[in-house]
């Protein structure tokens, strides 16, 4: 029998809960690039590789996939530990077995038609804002919003998912 302690978590008691700006402070406290990572048995898919996200309604957003096979074995799989919202990564291993790891993810309803990727670094108070990797001029409130949250040196991306719902990601220079 093992007596150790669990390991401490620094963060224990403070991950988001639903809401703005504090959500996105779980990408800042995620240690690991998956949250959950497990096997399945999914009959019928085809090709060796499949990407999804899944949108805080439950909707599935596809990125790649060979035919348009049901992907709930998978997303059921994944649901027995995290909700949405999530991105998926699933590997076939053998047969009609899968390897899938899944991470959540923070998504926000943004209002912006320049492009399908956004990068906002704000370092030593200096500001850049890249859309499609291309310098960009204007401003969007909601990603400086996001950014100034984690303090006064911060990179924020966002790459559209579907629409106006983005998935964002937030990170301390």
């Amino acid at each position: 029998m093992d007596d150790r302690p669990p390991p401490f978590d620094p963060l224990a008691g403070k991950y988001a809960a639903d809401g703005f700006p504090g959500a996105f402070l779980r990408a800042l406290a995620r240690p690991a690039e998956y949250d959950l990572v497990t096997s399945v048995e999914a009959a019928g898919l085809s090709g060796d590789e499949i990407e999804f996200a899944t949108l805080p309604s439950g909707d599935v957003i596809v990125d790649v996939e060979v035919g348009d096979a049901d992907l709930s074995p998978l997303a059921d799989a994944v649901e027995k530990e995290l909700q949405p919202p999530y991105r998926v990564l699933a590997r076939r291993n053998e047969g009609d077995l899968w390897v899938v790891a899944a991470r959540q993810i923070d998504v926000v309803e943004l209002a912006f038609s320049g492009g399908d990727g956004i990068e906002l670094v704000a370092q030593e108070g200096g500001r850049t804002l890249r859309v499609d990797g291309e310098p960009w001029d204007g401003d969007i409130p909601e990603l400086d919003a996001i950014g100034e949250e984690m303090g006064d040196d911060f990179v924020v991306q966002a790459d559209r998912l579907d629409g106006d719902l983005w998935e964002v990601q937030a990170s301390v220079l």
